[in-house]
């Protein structure tokens, strides 16, 4: 049932203003009151005041540059590298998939820590020198590149890795699941025989990091829709399915799957699906007065809330045209760049990269929060255009995304410049957490790579991220505590 404009007129009262800045980021408001931090004192340092953190200030202080040209972070904090493409092997002797992306961790027995790793690898084989090997019947399309690895990784250090799947093609973000499995996402609408490849691209799969006999015979979710994926986060109360399409011309979209009457979810439930199982939706918002909004960038002030309704898909396979492309310019509402997701707080944090010339307003970077039960986005994060992002300190173009144990959002950068990860408070101030000096590259000529993967450890104790070129996962450890509430 649509949910009326009355009802979203009579909640709109009830959702909270956000938090506006000054600076380097024009405006930003992060994780709503769950998600508050808890002052916990002051942190010691080695015994003078470098790098020391008052407990009223966020973050961990600046940024300390490494040695070693890898990875400059606060002091106290260290870093381990976990795979490195070209360096590290596979069980199966084949050296680490490059193009590292969304990550997510899971608890295994006696301290082992598994991870499941993207590699967004897009097109054939031919193209790239680390793809992700063909294992034996593990393989959707032997001609694609991309795939993902398990990681398993032990308190003392000793690592080890294998193949999830291969055989797909630009796998970008992704989701865990509730029950204890990882979605990984198809960026890409590659049909059979395009760039070479021999079947559909554009899907969702599941990969299981406990069962390797759960992985064979990789079957694509169809009932997810086939189009440019990004990451997919699962309800856990409900079972729907929230969507990103990173794509323009036009803009992507942001879609709900709601399961079929009687479907239970768990492990290796979805590949069970028939093709057109429940039922693929679009967003359609609107704002306090009833109007139509057309593009999420419309949104210049935090706190803005928008009504969604749900606008159902008539083709999710998208034999003729593209999912995005099936609705008119006023059915439906776009967004440029719609990348990260996490579930938190009872609903999903959902990421707007950047807005540019393909977009009503531009930007720098949006989060949104979508409220299931209100059925509301709510503007947390909005960075304002960063005029100089060859410069360190100003932070834009947030991709992944995760919710921190210690309060707020940690998010990975995928901007024009310097790299960060960066943490944001639940008051809505921002705080460098780690800065990539691996392939910074020079002012005249820029090679700066993406964060990715930024994930947490189950026992919150380890933030894992990825700087995905060449294909790197760092394990970054160090004095982790809560953050400040006050401005």
């Amino acid at each position: 049932m649509p949910f009326t404009r009355r009802e979203f007129t009579k909640q709109s009262a009830l959702t909270g203003a956000g938090i506006a800045l000054t600076g380097t980021v024009a405006a930003l408001a992060t994780a709503p009151g769950a998600l508050a931090a808890q002052e916990s004192g002051h942190d010691d340092h080695d015994g003078d005041d470098h790098g020391h953190v008052h407990s009223d200030e966020p973050g961990y202080g600046p940024l300390v540059s490494d040695p070693k040209g890898i990875l400059a972070l606060p002091a106290g904090f260290s870093y381990r590298i976990i795979t490195h493409s070209g360096v590290t092997k596979l069980e199966s002797g084949e050296y680490t998939p490059s193009n590292h992306d969304g990550t997510a961790t899971f608890e295994g027995p006696r301290g082992v820590t598994l991870l499941v790793n993207n590699h967004e690898l897009s097109g054939t084989r031919a193209g790239w020198e680390h793809p992700v090997p063909l294992a034996e019947g593990l393989v959707y399309d032997p001609i694609a590149a991309g795939g993902c690895t398990v990681v398993e990784t032990r308190r003392d250090g000793r690592t080890a890795e294998w193949v999830g799947i291969a055989g797909t093609s630009t796998n970008c973000a992704g989701g865990a699941t509730p029950w204890g499995t990882w979605l990984t996402c198809e960026e890409t609408e590659d049909k059979a025989g395009k760039n070479g490849l021999l079947k559909d691209h554009g899907y969702v799969f599941e990969v299981d990091p406990y069962d390797e006999r759960a992985n064979r015979d990789p079957r694509p979710i169809k009932a997810f829709g086939r189009y440019a994926h990004e990451a997919v986060v699962i309800d856990p109360k409900l079972g729907h399915a929230y969507l990103t399409e990173d794509a323009a011309g036009p803009n992507g979209l942001l879609y709900r799957w709601v399961p079929p009457h009687g479907f239970k979810h768990g492990r290796g439930k979805l590949r069970t699906l028939a093709d057109d199982a429940g039922v693929l939706q679009a967003t359609k918002c609107f704002d306090k007065s009833g109007k139509f909004v057309d593009d999420l960038s419309r949104a210049t002030k935090i706190g803005t809330v928008y009504g969604v309704d749900w606008v159902d898909v008539v083709d999710r396979d998208a034999k003729t045209v593209s999912v995005r492309k099936q609705f008119g310019d006023q059915d439906v509402t776009r967004a440029r760049k719609l990348e990260g997701m996490w579930w938190g707080d009872g609903g999903v944090y959902i990421v707007s990269s950047f807005a540019r010339a393909e977009s009503p307003v531009q930007h720098d970077g949006q989060v949104w929060f979508y409220d299931p039960k209100r059925r509301t986005l709510t503007l947390k994060v909005l960075l304002g255009v960063n005029a100089d992002p060859s410069k360190d300190g100003a932070f834009d173009g947030p991709d992944n995304i995760t919710v921190s144990p210690y309060g707020g959002l940690v998010i990975a950068e995928d901007g024009e410049g310097v790299q960060h990860l960066f943490g944001a408070t639940e008051s809505g101030r921002t705080y460098p957490i780690a800065r990539n000096e691996l392939n910074a590259g020079t002012a005249e000529k820029p090679e700066y790579s993406e964060f990715t993967g930024v994930t947490f450890s189950p026992d919150g104790k380890t933030l894992f991220a990825n700087i995905q070129t060449p294909g790197i996962m760092l394990a970054i450890t160090g004095p982790w505590k809560r953050q400040p509430n006050g401005h």
